[in-house]
């Protein structure tokens, strides 16, 4: 139908026509979308999670999202109303000028505050229930960050006689983290160097690596497979590369590749490099082992 056409169509009768077709366009586009592109659209971009504390940062994600399109729509509305309530006559005369209206006043200075004090009470429930801490975990394993690639120590693995064994990688040859489905793991981030920050999107969070302090967080892996991790902190020229695979497996894979590691050498608990206990500023023996 063209724009000539168009005219002479009644204005109810056109208007059908363009809300018909707002809405069946959007319906066949998703029809041709696949189940990946389906669910990532529902969690509205998040990576599908896999541990058992990203579900919560899905749910704030997703009411900060219904959040920001309550306050889009409300101001579009507002807009809108204005602009044709207010708009120009054919008589020309200018509409009532008022130089305050105090309800409004207060209701776009409270508004904002009541929104603010809701997202900020959600955000912190939310941190509270991500870093909740586990007393025993199954498995402890110690991240270091270190410019410019990942270590990571499992402390005390039973599968190999309760010894320490450990991951190592650079730049060229990425690290790999390897836990397993189902089983709890603390980890214990430090750095010898600079503030770096262990991301894995899949978990829906990441913590700072900071010099002369150690951060700690849970998490229960919900499924298999092999996932992308990161430093998402800019630690200097070569950050873009600290990048490291995340494997989980079930035991019995992640009890071989621990086996793996103690007939190469890999034993003990390096903490990521010569400087690995000098955190500059502080002399040595500030690191924490």
């Amino acid at each position: 139908m063209g724009l000539s056409s168009l005219r002479d169509v009644p204005w109810s009768r056109a208007r059908q026509v363009i809300l018909g077709a707002g809405i069946l366009l959007p319906a066949l586009s998703l029809t041709g979308c696949s189940k990946h592109t389906i669910g990532s659209l529902k969690r509205l971009g998040l990576p599908a999670a896999t541990d058992d504390r990203a579900v919560y940062t899905q749910h704030l994600w997703i009411g900060a999202w219904i959040a920001a399109g309550c306050v889009g729509f409300l101001v579009w509305g507002l807009i809108l109303w204005a602009a044709l309530r207010y708009r120009r006559r054919s008589d020309d005369e200018l509409p009532v000028q008022t130089r305050y209206n105090l309800p409004i006043e207060v209701l776009y200075t409270v508004a904002p505050i009541i929104v603010i004090a809701v997202l900020f009470f959600f955000t912190v429930e939310t941190q509270n229930k991500v870093l909740a801490t586990v007393a025993h975990p199954d498995h402890s394993v110690k991240v270091v960050g270190q410019q410019w690639s990942w270590t990571f120590d499992y402390l005390h693995e039973p599968a190999v006689g309760g010894r320490s064994v450990y991951d190592v990688g650079t730049p060229a040859h990425l690290p790999e983290l390897w836990l397993v489905k189902g089983q709890t793991v603390t980890f214990n981030l430090r750095s010898p160097d600079v503030i770096h920050s262990f991301w894995v999107p899949s978990f829906a969070m990441k913590l700072d690596v900071i010099p002369g302090r150690q951060n700690s967080f849970s998490v229960t892996p919900t499924r298999t497979g092999t996932f992308v991790g990161r430093c998402a902190e800019l630690c200097g020229w070569l950050h873009s590369r600290m990048l490291f695979s995340v494997h989980i497996v079930g035991e019995a894979a992640f009890n071989r590749h621990l086996h793996d590691l103690k007939a190469a050498g890999q034993i003990g608990a390096p903490m990521g490099g010569e400087a690995a206990n000098t955190v500059s500023g502080l002399g040595k023996g500030n690191g924490q082992s």
